[in-house]
């Protein structure tokens, strides 16, 4: 048997400000609500990928408070550094910025961090041997 991730489940402290982020910063969209936990469980994806990964979010978590040093983030690809430029200037705008861009040796790339409204990390990034533009990559 060869098990497969299809999904990250996350416990926030504002339902509603996190489906807003994952849709605007993150083009994921609501595919599937539901009652539950007092509140509504909500599972968002991105468009077309409904069947391979998703995040179920819901009501009652905490804000995370990861320190400056703590690097535990999701990772979304972009198309070009433009793009990653383009979030960046509107998680600036937003004061949710915590990684201004940044190149790094390969394979991580072009790259900045925001953080959502539960405290997560989230990192965009171009250059990297996985998600859109990876074909163009030069291996090592």
């Amino acid at each position: 048997m060869r098990p497969t991730l299809t999904h990250l489940a996350l416990h926030v402290p504002d339902l509603d400000a996190c489906i807003t982020f994952y849709a605007q910063f993150c083009a994921m969209r609501v595919f599937h609500e539901r009652a539950g936990k007092g509140s509504r469980i909500v599972w968002m994806a991105e468009p077309g990928k409904e069947r391979e990964f998703i995040f179920v979010i819901m009501p009652g978590g905490q804000d995370r408070k990861l320190a400056d040093n703590d690097y535990s983030h999701f990772g979304f690809a972009l198309q070009s550094r433009g793009e990653v430029d383009a979030i960046a200037a509107r998680a600036r705008q937003a004061g949710c910025l915590i990684w201004e861009p940044r190149d790094e040796p390969y394979p991580v790339g072009y790259y900045c961090g925001v953080r959502d409204p539960a405290g997560n990390y989230v990192e965009f990034s171009y250059g990297q041997p996985l998600g859109p533009g990876a074909e163009d990559m030069p291996t090592p």
